[in-house]
């Protein structure tokens, strides 16, 4: 059984080792003082929040989001973060989670909930999919 909620302060070394998992998918490393940083504004809950998934009481997924203003409409809700273990891939927490997300979203009066992933991300693409609508929209950034 899958059991979504909050990080618990015990919980830091997984969730750290599943946030560097997601970052090494990415090919990026973050400094320690990030993830010392960002566990505290996920324990805060102020602006920045997370949610985990829990299997048989060990943490499998964890995701990472936000709300904030549009100017087209409500606020809106950004998931920028989502992994689960290799192990409990294909078991329904990836959807667990987005729904976990969805369902806070609407508490807040947002009127989407959206993320970006890689495009050859197979994988997770499979699973959005059939949760979501795939946008005709390309992202660009500049990284300062």
């Amino acid at each position: 059984m899958i059991a979504i909620g909050p990080l618990e302060p015990a919980d830091r070394a997984r969730w750290q080792e599943l946030f560097e998992g997601y970052n090494t998918f990415y090919e990026r490393t973050l400094p320690a003082e990030i993830y010392d940083e960002k566990w505290e504004a996920f324990q805060a809950d102020k602006d920045i929040h997370a949610l985990c998934a829990r299997i048989d009481g060990v943490l499998a997924g964890i995701t990472h989001f936000f709300k904030h203003p549009s100017t087209s409409g409500p606020d809106v809700c950004y998931l920028q973060d989502l992994f689960t273990t290799p192990e409990a891939r294909g078991r329904g927490v990836g959807r667990a989670l987005i729904e976990a997300v969805t369902d806070w979203a609407k508490q807040q009066n947002c009127c989407r909930v959206y993320w970006h992933t890689g495009e050859g991300n197979e994988t997770a693409r499979r699973l959005y999919d059939q949760v979501a609508e795939k946008t005709p929209f390309v992202h660009y950034r500049i990284v300062l």
